[in-house]
């Protein structure tokens, strides 16, 4: 390897894998995981009922089209209450290098096997990849019950790269499901058209519409934004630089933090304009990695 590739790997090991404390994977196990029973537990009734529904309605997405029948809903619902239980486990970090691969397959085949049954909830995706990323990562090291039975303390003071590798990879996974949405964008029927702000105009009106017609309330801010077309083009143009820049947010920890409030605002906009819900993303625990991302490491 050239002293110049050499240097460029050191580069990247040192902003991307910095020597870290256990502490940064801790807090996000502690949140990734509480947010999981919270997310799971609150819908435990209505995944019970998904469950019963006609198996005509049954259409396997992900790892679920293994099945070519639904499971009889006694198996399912065991399947969603394991998952809680083992989510517990995870978050309190109890037996992780068993529990953490464990709860991220019973949470990724729970979530595919819901989403079988209608339309596919896409901001679960990057709740699995976060709990694939901390179930794999040594998050337990700290905070955490397997930390107190080994060392005595929840805050031992070893470090290792893996420690800061846990967050990055776990960024690269967001950054990733932001730039594959930009460039869905692109890749529509309007092209770079997208940004002038017409179809996200003409969907907001079609989702209001929709959600009239099937007797929801009209939210009155579409019909006070709606003439305003040069503000869906800001909008438009925001989002295509927000979503297709977002790998440069694993460049540099300032521009991570931005990309996060620039993401977080987004999401609370299409909340209030579409009364669209992404419920992880809306809780801010989507960007935690980014807002705990150690400093890179000095040469």
């Amino acid at each position: 390897m050239s002293p110049l590739l050499r240097r460029a790997a050191d580069v990247a090991r040192r902003r991307l894998a910095p020597t870290a404390s256990p502490t940064a994977p801790a807090l996000l196990r502690l949140a990734v995981g509480g947010y999981h029973l919270w997310h799971v537990g609150r819908r435990r009734a209505l995944y019970r009922g998904v469950h019963r529904t006609a198996s005509e309605s049954f259409d396997p997405v992900g790892v679920a089209r293994v099945l070519r029948r639904p499971l009889p809903p006694r198996i399912a619902d065991a399947l969603l209450d394991a998952s809680l239980v083992t989510g517990a486990l995870f978050t309190a970090g109890v037996a992780h290098r068993v529990t953490g691969p464990l709860h991220s397959a019973l949470q990724t085949w729970n979530f595919s096997y819901r989403n079988s049954w209608s339309m596919v909830y896409h901001h679960e995706n990057a709740l699995v990849l976060h709990t694939m990323v901390l179930g794999a990562a040594p998050a337990a090291d700290a905070l955490s019950v397997d930390a107190l039975v080994r060392d005595r303390t929840v805050l031992p003071g070893r470090r290792s790269w893996m420690y800061g590798a846990t967050p990055a990879v776990m960024n690269g996974a967001v950054a990733l499901t932001y730039l594959l949405a930009g460039i869905a964008k692109l890749a529509g029927t309007d092209g770079l058209r997208w940004a002038s702000g017409a179809s996200m105009r003409n969907q907001v009106a079609v989702d209001a519409l929709r959600k009239e017609m099937l007797g929801e309330p009209a939210n009155p801010l579409v019909r006070v934004l709606g003439p305003h077309t040069g503000l869906f083009t800001v909008m438009a143009v925001s989002s295509l630089v927000l979503e297709l820049g977002a790998p440069l947010a694993l460049a540099d920890r300032r521009a991570g933090w931005l990309f996060a409030a620039g993401a977080f605002g987004m999401h609370w906009g299409i909340r209030v304009i579409m009364r669209i819900t992404f419920p992880y993303q809306l809780s801010g625990v989507l960007y935690l990695p980014l807002l705990l991302m150690p400093p890179p490491q000095r040469p």
